[in-house]
């Protein structure tokens, strides 16, 4: 299916889920009303307002947050249910500290028949949306004729990959080969057949020789594609833009949306600022503590690679003695790590260091850092330039996302992890890269680090 049948389906999914719990809410209002309990309850227009907006919203967020979108299309029942409990789930725990925030106090049993009417209406509709979505990948009823270009290895795999999209409404009309007498045939065939569009699985050594080819297709008005799978960005989104009048075609092997990332930028300062100013009063006392402790400042600095091997300097509570960095070498032999150093129990650590580590709180400087657009919350740890400069290469991939303070591979293990280990779920990170991503890695930190789990 090409990507924007899926982005569609998503779309009109979202949409029914905005009338399904449009629906639930009603009628989780009207039984409520109607039921013989002793508190009367009723929602002033206000109330009523501000509630309807929050679960129109709540419910679609909820299932992009949970990814239910992507699977409805092929889900089977005992999938479709789940999901459906999860998002109901998720929706009523937004509406209950909705309400908690704005001191709207729903009844309990409003919220519990809403999640109930809810699921209900959720599943029945997905488990019979076979019609929907069948309407949906026919396009409206109408065939999408499309003929490939080629007879190669690369044009039969891409024939294949067509025809096992019939149900999505497409179909292949053939394949013509790229050699000059096919190809002169190809203006009758399009007067003869219905083509909608025209794919071109051609060696790239070809595609100059079939420019005329092209010209006559977009004179006719027959949508062209061109296969690029030749080139070796096997980690690359592929896309069309322009510079000025000149177009490009751009190989992004990390994020480049600059909505979405200016959107991650505008969330990190916020958190990271507002986190700034409640734990600024303890900070002040744990920079206090550490001086007091041992010698040396309390705030320890560091070069970091940064955003494509951009050089910042790195803050974090000192929790080692303040020689650390000269007795490195001595202790080379107790490093568990293949490149990153990592000794279990380390003996530079002193004893309020210890405890720092253990929590996580020796990186809370490093909100300065996200402040100042050196880092943001989430995304690959910030490695030392001796690191990098050990890198294999696909492993400088890591560079290309602005480094985090927390991570995926924060939830695996944390230190407990090997090295190669990290650098493979940072490289998830990148090409499964989203904010509703970013929020999930954040949430499951919040537990991980208040236990104190993985970290040495």
């Amino acid at each position: 299916m090409y990507s924007r049948h899926h982005r569609k389906v998503k779309l009109l999914f979202a949409l029914a889920d905005v009338g399904l719990v449009l629906a639930a809410f009603a009628a989780a209002y009207q039984c409520r009303s109607l039921l013989p309990f002793e508190r009367v309850f009723f929602l002033t227009p206000s109330g009523m307002a501000l509630m309807i907006t929050a679960v129109v919203i709540l419910w679609p967020l909820a299932g992009y947050w949970i990814e239910v979108y992507d699977r409805l299309d092929s889900a089977h029942p005992p999938a479709i249910l789940r999901d459906s409990f999860r998002q109901t789930v998720a929706g009523l725990i937004g509406v209950i500290l909705f309400q908690y925030i704005l001191r709207l106090d729903l009844s309990r049993g409003f919220i519990a028949l809403l999640g109930a009417f809810s699921w209900i209406l959720l599943c029945v509709f997905r488990l019979n949306a076979g019609a929907l979505v069948g309407w949906i990948r026919r396009e409206f009823g109408a065939a999408h004729y499309v003929l490939v270009v080629g007879t190669g290895p690369r044009a039969r795999r891409l024939g294949g990959a067509l025809e096992q999209s019939a149900a999505y409404g497409i179909r292949l009309v053939g394949y013509l080969a790229d050699d000059e007498a096919a190809i002169t045939e190809l203006p009758r065939l399009l007067e003869r057949q219905v083509i909608d569009e025209v794919v071109f699985a051609v060696d790239s050594e070809r595609l100059a020789a079939l420019e005329d080819v092209m010209l006559l297709c977009d004179e006719d008005g027959v949508r062209t594609r061109v296969a690029v799978d030749f080139f070796p960005h096997v980690n690359s989104e592929v896309y069309l833009e322009r510079f000025g009048h000149l177009p490009l075609l751009t190989f992004a092997a990390a994020p480049h949306d600059e909505i979405r990332l200016l959107a991650k930028r505008v969330l990190d300062v916020a958190l990271a600022g507002a986190a700034l100013v409640l734990l600024s009063p303890v900070m002040g006392f744990i920079a206090l503590a550490i001086r007091m402790s041992s010698p040396g400042p309390a705030i320890f600095r560091q070069i970091r690679c940064g955003l494509n091997g951009r050089r910042f300097i790195f803050y974090k509570f000192r929790s080692m003695v303040e020689n650390a960095e000269d007795m490195k070498q001595s202790l080379q032999h107790l490093n568990r790590k293949e490149i990153a150093f990592k000794i279990p129990n380390d003996p530079r650590a002193t004893g309020i260091g210890r405890f720092l580590r253990k929590f996580s709180i020796d990186e809370w400087p490093q909100l300065w850092n996200v402040i100042k657009g050196d880092m943001s919350l989430v995304g690959p740890r910030p490695a030392v330039p001796e690191e990098v400069e050990q890198y294999q290469r696909w492993q400088r991939r890591r560079l290309r996302m602005r480094p985090g303070l927390t991570c995926l591979w924060a939830l695996e293990g944390r230190d407990s992890l090997d090295f190669e280990t990290w650098m493979r779920k940072d490289m998830e990170y990148i090409d499964n890269w989203s904010l509703v991503l970013d929020w999930k890695i954040m949430l499951r930190t919040i537990p991980r680090v208040i236990l104190g789990k993985g970290a040495h």
